[in-house]
């Protein structure tokens, strides 16, 4: 935990990353004392790059065009940001704002101003379409997007080309191309990261590139969907059975170690995400970016959508903060605050007017992640079971390839878990 306190009044802190240090702060000298809390993931992987220095700066900017206030922002990595923001809300201790993976079960229990109480109409309209959807609660938009990204499948152009394989169009192409990487002593001819860590992510692309997702045609989920099996009894025969994944079992193989294996050159194909783009390319790695195969039963016509994600903030009612917290995010969603943040972790702003900006200035070989985040499907944020719906996800749905499996077996008991928890019929 990293508590700053900025304004009037400063305190010392230590990084999310560190470990938590006890801190002491003085009181306002002048103002009438008016302090808005903000709890937010940390973006960063270290001190050198933590979100900290984008917060303070912001918040001075913040503060100093509304004399008496204060922000006190603390970050808690990924892991730990949902966990805690809803262990102070279960302790009626909720934080004015948060920046998390989730609000729709804060929704649903009334804690959360609608945008329309915030924002103004102009800031309300300016989210891309489908992050607006994905915020939306029975018609009323109660999450607003902050940064977001789309994933693009990503292939070593060297170690094709010492392959002599073609970039994937459809599964067959990529198992074909898998194969060759493999017979060059490619290490990870496709990376499955089905591991704890972001397998919903990884799921949610396969999956849609069959014509599945976790979304019900009606609302609710569709985990065990027929569509959703076909994907992962063939991921298990065509890519993990012949030893096309690599080394490491892919239930027990996580994003961030699949991306480091990709930045160490020995990862032929794997889907990812702008940031990492970027990391690999700074390494000297010719990289290439195209959409997810599709399955051979796709016709072409029946092209998916490609997978998004996107961050969240969220407002909570707290007596008399309502002023406060819409005039603190109308500033937050101003295009250069929104757009250094995005720029410095290498992510997609939310807004269309800040998208507009971002695609004008960066690096035309992003492009593609833009467009495709117009058209993404997300996940099923709104539905206010999700925050433990994806947490049984992420924890067991890599067992649907593992060699004794059966993966409808497995997608189905993820399913009753998930119908339980929810009470769905």
């Amino acid at each position: 935990m990293r508590p700053r306190l900025f304004g009037a009044t400063a305190c010392v802190a230590a990084l999310g990353l560190l470990g938590p240090l006890v801190t002491a702060c003085g009181s306002s000298a002048d103002g009438d004392g008016r302090t808005l809390r903000l709890v937010a993931a940390e973006y960063g992987s270290g001190p050198a790059n933590s979100s900290q220095a984008y917060w303070d700066k912001l918040t001075a900017a913040f503060t100093a065009a509304h004399p008496g206030t204060e922000v006190e922002v603390t970050l808690h990595p990924w892991d730990d940001v949902d966990r805690e923001v809803t262990r102070m809300v279960e302790e009626g201790d909720a934080p004015d704002v948060a920046l998390m993976g989730a609000y729709s079960d804060f929704a649903a229990q009334g804690r959360l101003y609608a945008a329309g109480e915030l924002l103004s109409i102009r800031a309300e309209a300016n989210f891309l379409p489908p992050l607006a959807e994905a915020g939306t609660v029975d018609n009323t938009l109660y999450g607003l997007p902050f940064v977001a990204s789309s994933r693009l499948l990503f292939y070593n152009e060297t170690l094709f080309d010492e392959a002599g394989a073609e970039p994937p169009r459809t599964w067959s192409d990529l198992r074909e191309a898998a194969g060759k990487l493999k017979e060059e002593g490619v290490a990870y001819p496709y990376a499955l990261p089905l591991g704890p860590e972001e397998a919903h992510a990884e799921a949610l692309i396969w999956q849609l590139s069959n014509g599945g997702g976790y979304a019900g045609s009606y609302g609710g989920y569709d985990i065990a969907s027929e569509q959703n099996t076909q994907t992962f009894r063939w991921i298990k025969e065509n890519l993990v059975a012949p030893g096309l994944t690599g080394p490491v079992p892919p239930g027990e193989l996580n994003r961030r170690d699949a991306f480091a294996a990709f930045l160490r050159g020995q990862v032929g194909m794997l889907n990812g995400y702008p940031s990492l783009l970027h990391e690999a390319r700074a390494k000297g790695i010719k990289v290439g970016t195209l959409s997810m195969p599709v399955s051979d039963t796709l016709e072409e016509r029946q092209a998916p959508p490609a997978a998004g994600v996107a961050d969240w903030m969220m407002a909570f009612k707290r007596d008399g903060n309502r002023e406060l917290v819409g005039s603190f995010l109308e500033f937050v969603y101003e295009d250069k605050n929104l757009n250094e943040f995005a720029d410095r972790y290498h992510l997609l702003p939310s807004t269309v007017t800040a998208n507009q900006a971002s695609k004008d200035a960066t690096d035309p070989r992003d492009a593609p992640f833009l467009d495709a985040l117009r058209g993404a499907e997300l996940y099923p944020v709104n539905e206010p079971s999700w925050l433990q719906a994806s947490d049984l996800i992420k924890r067991n749905i890599g067992k649907a390839v593992a060699p004794s499996a059966d993966p409808r077996a497995v997608l189905e008991d993820i399913a009753q878990d998930v119908r339980g928890m929810t009470r769905q019929p």
